[in-house]
């Protein structure tokens, strides 16, 4: 007989289950039906793993700058098994703590491929859940009251340009490498592609990045991609924008060799291995969306503010639905739709609030509005900036490059956004999000006694520079 459930969730990633745990706390019967592993992309091939080796490349780095410091070291080298070794030892602790939580919740994993049925003799409407098991046993029914689809997205390719695994890759595939190459191609400068370059890079691999629009990290403030572009190719990463790959010229002999049309003119680039890095797709296929009324706009699935779809029982969050494909996002989208469910009457998410992260050498960090967003937006604005070179903490920790910068409404002094590059800047961007959602102002952040020395003190510094009364620069 089939079991029913309050809630049923397709994909055991970060946004499924942190919906099943809300969901559990608020006293629903839950299920989630994972095909891989609990965690999804982001614990087994995404954020964790890709964090825990830019880790190593950042000690690697700075072991063999020991001297600076006063520390002498000798023959420092690199043991990238170990570094392998660390990472899958970080992933699988917190693959166990995700399986407690699980248990702890009284949440049912079904190992399976889950897909969506139609109306039939199980329920009047789409929703029943058909599950092909792992272990080869027939297919088990599950009828919910409420589905989350949350299966998550996958690495993009390029037509010709097909993944081999050795000398084509994703970064599905460069995350499981046992060896490092000498040189690597990268196509595409977006975040993963730069978070790639420069973690190969610090780790002393030689890397080209090959990028189709006219400038890397499309989406940083301008600013911010300056300072990233003269940082990135400081540690001999070479850069190459407005570049169209032409993939039916790869050859695959002894490495990699493609060409690419720059300005009108074809160049040839050479390499031990290329890694492709031109965004994610949404995962629609497969899972039973021909059967209900749900639409799929640009590939990725139609949801309101709450993460409804078109069957008004039946939601959908996380990289599934497009927008940011954060693994914070897709954790707050899944509470957000357990919520609406459970009649709890929660605030849709403000996407403008969300801070977003890049874990490059050096860290990159941004929330809101970039200046030039918001002058298109008709914004009369003031900007403050200030750089870490005058912060105390910042030269004793070693890393003087990078900024500030705070951009204001001049009308009312509202905060537009915030962006850092710099030390640590993904830890600290939080106050600039716990401010734009208190709806604080540049002077009320600058009121703030940020504790000295510390890195901190860069925001409050920043906020004082929206009105030229920074202290120190």
């Amino acid at each position: 007989m089939a079991k029913e459930y309050d809630l049923v969730i397709l994909g055991g990633g970060t946004g499924g289950y942190v919906a099943a745990i809300r969901a559990s706390q608020l006293g629903l019967s839950v299920a989630i039906v994972e095909k891989g592993e609990l965690g999804g992309t982001c614990l087994h091939r995404g954020c964790i793993p890709s964090k825990a080796l830019l880790r190593s490349a950042e000690v690697y780095q700075q072991t063999k700058q020991a001297d600076t410091y006063g520390v002498e070291t000798e023959n420092t080298s690199l043991n990238f098994i170990k570094v392998q070794e660390r990472k899958q030892q970080i992933v699988d602790q917190l693959h166990q703590g995700v399986k407690g939580l699980m248990k702890k919740g009284k949440v049912d994993v079904i190992e399976g491929h889950g897909r969506i049925l139609g109306p039939s003799i199980f329920s009047p409407t789409a929703g029943t859940i058909s599950v092909e098991m792992n272990n080869g046993e027939e297919n088990d029914m599950i009828i919910p009251k409420n589905v989350i689809v949350a299966t998550g997205s996958k690495p993009k390719t390029l037509p010709g340009l097909e993944v081999d695994g050795e000398s084509i890759m994703t970064s599905d595939e460069a995350l499981q490498m046992e060896s490092l190459p000498e040189s690597m191609i990268i196509v595409g400068g977006g975040v993963i592609g730069i978070e790639w370059a420069s973690m190969l890079a610090d780790f002393g691999v030689n890397v080209k990045v090959i990028e189709y629009l006219d400038q890397i990290l499309p989406t940083e403030d301008q600013d911010v991609v300056t300072e990233a572009e003269k940082a990135l190719k400081q540690k001999g990463i070479e850069i190459i924008t407005g570049a169209k790959v032409k993939p039916e010229t790869l050859e695959k002999q002894d490495g990699v060799s493609i060409k690419a049309d720059i300005n009108g003119e074809e160049q040839s680039f050479e390499a031990d291995r290329l890694l492709v890095s031109v965004g994610r797709a949404p995962i629609v296929d497969n899972i039973g969306l021909e059967n209900t009324d749900i639409q799929v706009d640009n590939g990725a699935i139609k949801v309101n503010k709450f993460g409804q779809t078109k069957e008004s029982h039946i939601y959908a969050i996380g990289d599934v639905i497009g927008g940011m494909q954060l693994a914070h996002v897709a954790s707050h989208e899944g509470i957000l739709a357990v919520e609406h469910m459970a009649n709890e009457n929660p605030e849709p998410i403000n996407y403008n609030q969300v801070a977003s992260c890049i874990y490059s050498h050096p860290e990159m960090a941004s929330v809101g509005l970039t200046e030039q967003a918001a002058k298109n937006q008709g914004y009369e604005i003031k900007v403050g900036k200030f750089p870490f070179q005058a912060v105390g903490k910042s030269l004793v920790h070693g890393e003087k490059e990078g900024f500030t910068k705070i951009i204001t409404n001049a009308k009312n002094d509202d905060l537009l956004g915030v962006h850092m590059i710099g030390p640590h800047v993904t830890d600290m961007i939080s106050e600039a999000g716990l401010a734009m959602v208190l709806d604080a102002t540049a002077w009320e952040i600058g009121e703030t006694i940020h504790p000295h020395p510390t890195l901190s003190e860069v925001i409050g510094e920043a906020a004082l520079a929206v009105d030229g009364k920074q202290i120190h620069g």
